[in-house]
């Protein structure tokens, strides 16, 4: 039986590791923040053998907005725009400067899933919580471990995991990705929500989001459950 449940203020799926050379990178990037006029040329040279951090940060950020509003363009745009506009003051931390560029991709996409449609992402009226496999956010209850979930997150069956993503209504999937995948608390997730999910979803508040996050950690384990039955 797992033995380490997960608070509301922390990710489903352990932080991943910095890249290699994150620190380096940060560095470069913040010795051209002197407010200098800079030569084309000396810029890539700087930033030459970094090519495959580049890489590493635009397809994190891209796995993130396909979940959040499906792959396609919309996605790629979203990782243009939120690398293009991230704050890069917190750039001599690599984990802030991780979570900088997640925060501001999240708020482009819950803008862009507000524009799509206006209801979606509407704060609910009178909730009580439910009656769930899961009670504050503790998956010891299931019999599913936070490793089990986290492998089926981002393991073999990632692909099983999107499909399913796909099939929870708009604002429990955002949620859920906002919380187990980006890493945010619930109050940070209900403040992104209200101040982006559009005029109705205002009333966003923390008791809200863990009692979302809540159904859906429940019916993900019940996925892995059934997923193991059929092994």
């Amino acid at each position: 039986m797992p033995q380490n449940p997960i608070s509301p203020n922390q990710s489903l799926i352990p932080p991943e590791p910095i890249p290699a050379g994150a620190q380096a990178f940060s560095r470069q990037v913040r010795s051209f923040l002197d407010g200098q006029p800079k030569d084309e040329f000396a810029v890539s040279k700087a930033f030459e053998g970094m090519e495959g951090m580049f890489d590493q940060i635009a397809a994190g950020l891209y796995s993130l907005a396909s979940m959040l509003v499906g792959e396609g363009e919309d996605s790629a745009h979203l990782v243009e725009t939120a690398v293009s506009t991230t704050e890069v003051s917190a750039c001599h931390d690599p984990v802030q400067a991780r979570q900088s560029s997640r925060r501001t991709l999240s708020t482009l996409a819950l803008d862009l899933l507000a524009t799509r449609d206006p209801g979606s992402l509407a704060a609910p009226q009178g909730l009580t919580p439910s009656d769930t496999c899961i009670e504050d956010d503790d998956l010891s209850a299931t019999g599913v471990s936070s490793q089990e979930l986290e492998s089926m997150m981002a393991g073999p069956d990632r692909d099983r995991v999107r499909k399913w993503l796909q099939s929870l209504p708009t604002a429990l999937r955002v949620i859920f990705i906002l919380r187990a995948v980006a890493g945010f608390t619930t109050g940070e997730t209900a403040a992104l929500l209200a101040d982006h999910g559009g005029p109705q979803a205002t009333g966003w508040n923390p008791s809200a989001v863990s009692e979302f996050f809540r159904q859906g950690l429940c019916s993900l384990a019940s996925q892995l459950i059934h997923a193991n039955a059929g092994r």
